[in-house]
């Protein structure tokens, strides 16, 4: 039987590797969209869009039903400079999807993370990371898996000039990222979405946590 698969933030650049490699897969039916506002240019007989308040996902619950949630929701500093918005996107609304999950009878939930996620951490990025790791694992569904990337690697359609050089020079630098360092190295977004798929689709017993020299293994193969 085909599936169906939901996925948040597919305007972003994972998330938009995610629904192209979803539409492509014949093993999926129907992909559903939850976002702010409609992607234009897709296939309607496979995909279905759903439009509103992310941080109100509640309002979803009668159509959040599908075998599968992809999640890779994020923002940035620059987009969100303010810290209380910024943990209501990159904590809350994580949270809130697999709490609905959850309550809908969703078994496999896949969220993009983040390197150096640590609900202790002094650094308010990867606290919130953490702390968003931290709450969906204690909803317990049964198939839950969090992606830790590191520098993710692609076109993205805004700029980011600080982050663009730190990929030029990581992408210079890591033929020298042997052993434990190969964790370090550029991923590409569109190996995290092939990494996540696989993943969701395997019956082996994989850890929770999926470190990024792990996402960069079984997403290239």
């Amino acid at each position: 039987m085909k599936k169906t698969a939901i996925l948040l933030g597919a305007s972003g650049l994972t998330g938009s590797h995610v629904l192209q490699k979803l539409i492509a897969d014949e093993r999926y039916e129907t992909i559903k969209l939850f976002s702010r506002s409609r992607i234009e240019s897709l296939p309607q007989n496979k995909v279905q869009q759903f439009t509103g308040n992310l941080l109100e996902l509640e309002q979803f619950k009668t159509d959040f039903i599908a075998d599968e949630i992809y999640c890779c929701i994020g923002t940035t500093k620059s987009k969100t400079p303010d810290k209380v918005m910024y943990k209501r996107i990159d904590y809350g609304i994580p949270v809130a999807a697999s709490k609905l999950a959850k309550a809908n009878g969703i078994n496999t939930f896949l969220v993009v993370s983040a390197m150096g996620a640590n609900k202790k951490s002094s650094v308010f990025y990867n606290k919130t990371k953490g702390e968003m790791e931290q709450d969906v694992l204690a909803v317990k569904i049964a198939n839950t898996y969090i992606f830790r990337p590191s520098l993710i690697g692609g076109n993205r359609e805004e700029s980011r000039s600080l982050e663009n050089l730190g990929l030029k020079i990581f992408k210079i630098i890591q033929p020298l990222f042997i052993g434990p360092l190969q964790k370090y190295k550029v991923v590409n977004a569109a190996t995290i979405a092939t990494a996540m798929i696989t993943i969701a689709n395997t019956n082996k017993q994989i850890e929770a946590i999926i470190a990024s020299d792990k996402i960069n293994t079984i997403g290239n193969n």
